[in-house]
């Protein structure tokens, strides 16, 4: 049959149906979406591993018992309708939704709430983090099917806020029984608006949309994802992190470096969205048992030699501010205001000379009794710590001490350096969206106390912070007593509050973070027509 002699109808529905299937294809092409991360940990199974970065794809993967609002910081129902906490703050009830199905379709339910903790609490498993945020938790009660009790030995404010994190998600029962602490993170299997498909250590992740997805939490503003596929690669290094935006390469990073944000920030082709990421600042423990930072004059002469703004403005520019606190401002209203001190090199010349710490050469090094003033830093070697840490020398050199510098270039050897305790300053900082992660730098015996200081004060304020689930202005008032007491002994030097600088291809929409800083909102994610 030639072409004049088919029926325009059927000539008109053939081009119809190439017009659908090309359409279909460049939907395909365009429905992935490349999303950066900035380091490349050693495991990814968010109830073993600690990395903060690995919440950016899983938080879309689980789902968890309850969800913490980003602008308001109030609870809200996630795998849990509702829930009730005993007067004395020991029994957490939690009343589950019955409608949830895992990605294997394995049903949500109280025996998959308990294994799912049973498997973090398990000795063997060496859970990193999520063991940690459950606190005193020491039974698991399964009332029925759709009804779950936590029970707990002391009271442990900080335990909502720990369900609401990617470390406490929920995962298939079947997966965890099936692959084991080993493999499981390869295979995981959450309830959230993406599956995950793919962890190529080094190389990417790979998450699909659940078409299935029916259970959205009040902080999604969609019900369902919009994008097909999400692939994550690994940009460790900074420098590359811009190049691979403008070339196409990935559609959105984190952790860009802040002299690249300010070529973004006036671009028609990128947006940037600089992140407050609650937690801990950027900061400097002084070690308390090694001369000459065993005394608190020198410590604070230490403080006001550092011209904190200018090493921020230096290094950041106008992204950080300058902190003035143990705890970061975007921690939902947490964070004490107490002030440390300004830079007033003179008042630190005066306190070295106090001290004994006098110029009495021509070298002009400090000494006391024939002891030159020596100093040794320990930095880790992300976020800028290096960078900063060397302001910093050049401060202390410029009062009269003799400085060290060495970079640990990951987190075992930077342990290794704190076990060997010949430092007099080392950098360290954990994030979260409750303060109590303060206790394990502060308390007597807490497990990053590498100032070393111990005071029982200390040990009250923090442990009495802990144990008030229901009372957030009476934790407050503690966490004010105990920044005071850090400052006053001089237990730390803060240098600026955490903003990840995240920049995105204009082609993406509505893009929005989680509380915990770190973690977009996946599902609300949309390309541009």
């Amino acid at each position: 049959m030639k072409l004049h002699q088919i029926p325009l109808l059927i000539i008109l529905s053939v081009i119809l149906v190439s017009i659908a299937t090309a359409c279909s294809i460049g939907d395909e092409k365009t429905s992935t979406l490349v999303y950066g991360l900035t380091l490349s940990p050693s495991g990814i199974d968010p109830h073993l591993n600690a990395s903060s970065e690995l919440g950016i794809p899983l938080a879309s993967v689980y789902d968890t018992l309850v969800f913490r609002d980003p602008e308001t910081g109030e609870f809200v129902p996630g795998l849990s309708e509702d829930w009730a906490i005993s007067p004395d703050g020991l029994k957490y009830t939690f009343y589950l939704r019955r409608d949830v199905t895992f990605h294997d379709g394995t049903p949500f339910n109280a025996h998959a709430v308990k294994a799912n903790l049973d498997y973090v609490m398990n000795p063997d498993h060496h859970s990193q983090k999520a063991l940690f945020m459950l606190g005193s938790l020491q039974e698991v009660e399964i009332i029925d099917d759709f009804t779950v009790a936590l029970h707990l030995v002391e009271p442990f404010a900080p335990l909502l806020d720990s369900l609401s994190d990617v470390y406490l998600g929920m995962a298939s029962p079947t997966a965890l029984e099936t692959w084991g602490p080993t493999e499981y993170q390869f295979h995981q299997v959450g309830t959230g608006p993406y599956r995950f498909d793919e962890y190529i250590p080094n190389d990417k992740i790979t998450l699909s949309r659940n078409p299935d997805y029916a259970w959205a939490p009040s902080i999604y503003r969609n019900s369902t994802a919009k994008i097909e596929t999400i692939v994550f690669h690994f940009y460790e290094d900074p420098s590359t992190r811009a190049i691979a935006l403008e070339s196409g390469e990935v559609d959105i990073v984190g952790e860009i470096l802040p002299h690249d944000a300010n070529r973004f920030a006036v671009s028609s082709d990128f947006n940037l969205y600089p992140i407050p990421i609650p937690g801990q600042p950027m900061q400097f423990f002084f070690n308390t048992h090694r001369e000459p930072t065993d005394d608190v004059r020198v410590r604070l002469a230490l403080m006001y030699a550092v011209n904190r703004p200018q090493a921020v403005k230096t290094i950041f520019d106008v992204y950080s501010p300058v902190a003035q606190s143990p705890f970061l401002a975007s921690s939902f209203d947490l964070e004490p205001q107490e002030s440390f001190p300004a830079y007033d090199p003179d008042t630190a010349a005066a306190l070295l000379d106090e001290s004994g710490w006098k110029i009495t050469g021509h070298d002009n090094i400090r000494s006391l009794n024939g002891v030159p003033l020596e100093l040794h830093i320990v930095a880790p070697s992300w976020g800028s710590n290096p960078e900063m840490a060397q302001l910093i020398q050049a401060d202390w050199e410029a009062i009269g001490a003799h400085v060290t510098l060495e970079i640990a270039p990951g987190f075992g050897p930077l342990k290794e350096a704190q076990t060997n305790g010949e430092y007099h300053a080392i950098g360290i900082n954990f994030f979260g969206t409750d303060p109590d992660l303060l206790r394990s730098f502060y308390t007597s015996t807490g497990l990053y106390n590498w100032s070393g200081f111990e005071d029982p004060e200390l040990d009250q304020l923090l442990n009495r912070a802990s144990q008030i689930p229901l009372d957030l202005e009476s934790r407050l008032t503690l966490y004010e007593e105990f920044s005071s007491r850090v400052r006053e002994e001089a237990l730390v030097l803060p240098i600026r509050n955490y903003v990840n600088l995240v920049v995105v291809s204009n082609r993406i929409e509505g893009l929005h973070f989680s509380a915990q800083g770190w973690y977009p909102i996946l599902i609300d994610l949309q390309m541009a027509p």
